[in-house]
């Protein structure tokens, strides 16, 4: 299982220190932007999941074109 943590600056040495204490985790740190990427695609899938149940609507290709 990947877990995505959002750990305060001043905290982050610790948390990764402790993580790493355990054989059965591993810990990598990513970039903001990476973070944010990462982020966005999970509220698009969540959003897709949605829209396959019925619970929202989605805009389809044609209604993207016209605004733009």
């Amino acid at each position: 299982m990947k877990v995505l943590l959002d750990i305060k600056d001043n905290k982050a040495d610790f948390v990764l220190e402790l993580l790493k204490n355990f054989s059965f985790v591993k810990a990598e740190t990513i970039t903001p932007s990476k973070a944010q990427f990462l982020k966005g695609l999970k509220e698009a899938v969540e959003e897709v999941t949605l829209a396959k149940q019925g619970k929202i609507n989605l805009k389809s290709a044609d209604q993207l074109l016209d605004e733009l």
